[in-house]
């Protein structure tokens, strides 16, 4: 059930069939400070393109199979290249000993603003400190672009330590 309107605070009844998620928007308007994260060895960051839409989905689905990230699983093959391979998205795979293990997507179509499309690990490497070093990598990125303002969205089916771990690295919610 979609609502046209912001519901007022309290709670709600939902339809049978529905789950209820809270999103929640954070932002940064200049280049926070850096957490230590040194790079594992053995881990790199690859730029992912258009003709790598099997390997994306098969991250995208690594990452977010317990947390009902869907979104791009549906996308016709020809719209999800042309989004990753947007030279304005910047599609990075995150690779420890060859294998892919997280995913980082910087979206800089909207000018003076990127957006932190997507952004996480495999579960297996949740925790390990893989994530601080591909936030460094992310604000890096983002901020070494003619930018005012980075943004991400993060929601309650998101893994549960991901609006704490945005505001750590620097964002706000608005």
């Amino acid at each position: 059930m979609m609502h046209e309107t912001p519901l007022a605070l309290g709670y709600h009844p939902l339809p049978p069939g529905c789950l209820a998620n809270v999103v929640t928007c954070l932002e940064m308007t200049e280049k926070p400070a850096m957490r230590p994260a040194p790079a594992a060895p053995g881990v790199t960051l690859e730029r992912m393109g258009a003709a790598d839409t099997d390997r994306f989905r098969a991250l995208f689905r690594a990452i977010g199979q317990d947390i009902m990230w869907f979104s791009r699983l549906f996308l016709a093959e020809e719209k999800l290249a042309a989004i990753i391979g947007d030279p304005k998205v910047h599609c990075h795979a995150l690779v420890k000993d060859g294998v892919d293990v997280g995913l980082l997507e910087l979206d800089f179509r909207e000018a003076g603003t990127c957006e932190l499309s997507f952004f996480g690990l495999v579960p297996d490497e949740v925790g390990t400190g893989l994530g601080r070093y591909l936030m460094n990598e992310a604000l890096t990125r983002a901020w070494d672009q003619p930018i005012s303002r980075l943004w991400v969205h993060t929601c309650t089916f998101d893994h549960p330590a991901a609006l704490g771990f945005y505001q750590r690295s620097g964002f706000k919610p608005y």
